[in-house]
């Protein structure tokens, strides 16, 4: 009886952990490994005048070295290395700034607001990118009519603008989101903490900004982290905008040169090495923000 029960006390914790292994193994891991193993091939012709069928040669590090040298996959980062110094402050302190005030004792109607600034998350990406679209095209707009009336000129689509379109609509879409997670935060700060900040004469702002905001700096860290991963993988946007501007290429961002690889010119192991780079720099991305987050954490 005791051999039975201590083999039943070994196995439950097994059998309550074996479903995240398998679905972890099954959904990153084989994917990861899959992708690592396309990337080490190419397929090629078998004649050289085009007839016949293809063949997987082996070819090692070739695709790794031709996406690298690549000054499209190149360019591709820049571009959204400028979309992050646009976005990533804008939607982290727009979020904050709407969850400080809806969380202050002089807000009315809260549950009002944190409806209204979730509700455009609720609209898929897809479907916000094609809006957006509409809103920036000359003629269609009355964004556009309106600035005009003002004596405003802006291409929203053109070299000059387009980047901050992109990221004007991804604000949009997910300020209201991590509103919602800073506000959360906001909730869990002691009220004793607060109440001794007011009887020491703090007034609202310095009370936002000297007590509630150092206490939630554990969301603020986890909300960039997130953002700064989610901005390398930028997708939606400039594939929708791509048909309403000659400012994007077709492979403007990593993702965007991925999907061109692939679907376009069927050279699945260039797709699958350029896709282990780019995750190798969200890792890399992640890495950074968490360190330097927790030093900021700790400060």
């Amino acid at each position: 009886m005791t051999t039975r029960l201590g083999r039943g006390q070994r196995t439950t914790p097994v059998l309550f952990v074996a479903p995240f292994f398998i679905l972890f193994l099954a959904t990153l891991v084989a994917p990861i490994g899959y992708s690592l193993w396309m990337s080490l091939f190419r397929e090629q012709a078998t004649s050289g005048l085009g007839f016949g069928g293809t063949e997987t040669v082996f070819v090692g590090a070739d695709n790794y070295l031709r996406a690298l040298g690549d000054a499209s996959f190149h360019r591709g980062f820049l571009h959204i290395a400028l979309y992050c110094l646009i976005y990533i402050p804008v939607m982290v302190g727009g979020a904050l700034a709407l969850a400080l005030l809806v969380d202050s004792a002089m807000a009315k109607a809260k549950r009002f607001f944190q409806l209204a600034y979730f509700l455009p998350h609720a609209v898929p990406g897809l479907i916000a990118a094609i809006i957006w679209g509409f809103l920036y095209t000359p003629g269609l707009s009355p964004v556009i009519d309106l600035l005009r009336t003002l004596g405003v000129e802006w291409d929203f689509l053109g070299p000059d603008g387009v980047v901050l379109s992109m990221a004007n609509a991804a604000a949009w879409q997910w300020i209201g989101y991590n509103m919602v997670i800073f506000y959360a935060a906001l909730q869990a700060v002691p009220k004793e903490t607060l109440e001794a900040a007011r009887i020491d004469g703090a007034g609202e702002l310095r009370t936002a900004l000297a007590v509630k905001l150092p206490m939630i700096r554990s969301s603020v860290v986890l909300t960039m982290l997130f953002t700064a991963v989610g901005a390398i993988q930028l997708f939606n946007e400039p594939e929708v905008l791509r048909s309403r501007s000659s400012a994007i290429s077709q492979d403007w961002s990593p993702v965007m040169y991925i999907y061109q690889a692939a679907f376009t010119e069927h050279d699945y192991g260039l797709a699958a090495a350029a896709s282990l780079l780019l995750a190798l720099l969200g890792a890399a991305l992640s890495f950074v923000i968490t360190k330097f987050g927790n030093r900021w954490k700790e400060a």
